[in-house]
C-alpha cells in the first residue's frame, strides 16, 4: 500500500475535527463493506476504484481484495494510518491500494476511474458536498459508475436540535445536485432505502439510506 498527499491541505478545523474523531476514539467502524457497494459490484469487473471519504478502509479493501486498484481518500491521516493496517492485516496484495489524505473540496485529479464511491459523505464541519460530488462525477470512465450512499434522513433515536437544521436530501434530490448530463449518463437507481439497526440506547430502530447508482455512457453506447 502506498501514501500520497493531495495538492492542497484541508482547512485547520475539517482536518482538526477528523483528526480528533479518529485519534482519539477506538474503531470507529464495522470494517466490513457498505452492503450496497457488495450488491453493485460483486459481478463488476475488477478495474480502477475512487473511493472519497474512505474512512478505516473497509470499502477499498473489499475492492482491492476482489482485485480493484483502489485509491482512498480522507481527510484524516488517522484515519488512514488504521486503513493501511487493516489493509496488511486483510492480506491486500502490495500497491494494490493507494491511500491519499487530501481535502476533497480542493482535491485535483486527472485520472479516471471504473468505479467511484462515496458514502455517507456528511460531516458536522461544512464541506462543499455538491461540488465534491460532481467533480467526483467527472472521474468516472466511460462506461464506469458512480455510487453515492447517503443519510436522507437523521437516525430514529435523534432529536432535530442534533443536527443544526442540516437538510438531508431525497435520492431524487441528490441526482439532482449531481448534475448529469443526460445525454452521457443513465441513472441506474435513485432510491431510499431503510435498514434495521440498534441505537445508542440498546434498542431497535431504523435508518433511511438515500442510494445513487448512476452509469457514465460507453462511447459506443
Amino acid at each position: 500500500m502506498t501514501h500520497g498527499h493531495g495538492d492542497h491541505p484541508a482547512s485547520d478545523e475539517l482536518t482538526r475535527f477528523w483528526e480528533s474523531r479518529y485519534g482519539e476514539e477506538g474503531q470507529v467502524w464495522s470494517g466490513k463493506p457498505n452492503d450496497v457497494l457488495v450488491s453493485v459490484a460483486a459481478d463488476l469487473p475488477p478495474g480502477r476504484a475512487l473511493d472519497l471519504g474512505c474512512g478505516e478502509g473497509g470499502d477499498a479493501i473489499w475492492l482491492a481484495l476482489r482485485g480493484w486498484e483502489v485509491t482512498g481518500v480522507d481527510v484524516s491521516t488517522a484515519a488512514l494510518a488504521r486503513a493501511a493496517d487493516a489493509a496488511r492485516r486483510a492480506g491486500v496484495p502490495e500497491g494494490r491500494i493507494r491511500w491519499e489524505a487530501a481535502d476533497l473540496a480542493t482535491r485535483s485529479d486527472g485520472d479516471t476511474y471504473d468505479l467511484v464511491t462515496a458514502f455517507f459523505l456528511h460531516s458536522p464541519v461544512e464541506i462543499p458536498r455538491s461540488t465534491i460530488l460532481q467533480r467526483a462525477a467527472r472521474r468516472v470512465a466511460p462506461g464506469g459508475r458512480l455510487l453515492v450512499v447517503t443519510h436522507a434522513a437523521a437516525p430514529s433515536w435523534s432529536d432535530a436540535h442534533d443536527h443544526h437544521g442540516y437538510r438531508f436530501l431525497s435520492p431524487d434530490e441528490e441526482v439532482a445536485a449531481l448534475d448529469l448530463d443526460p445525454e452521457a449518463w443513465d441513472v441506474v437507481v435513485s432510491e431510499l432505502r431503510r435498514r434495521d439497526t440498534t441505537g445508542p440506547d440498546g434498542r431497535p430502530a431504523t435508518l433511511d439510506d438515500g442510494v445513487v447508482l448512476a452509469r457514465r455512457r460507453a462511447v459506443a453506447d
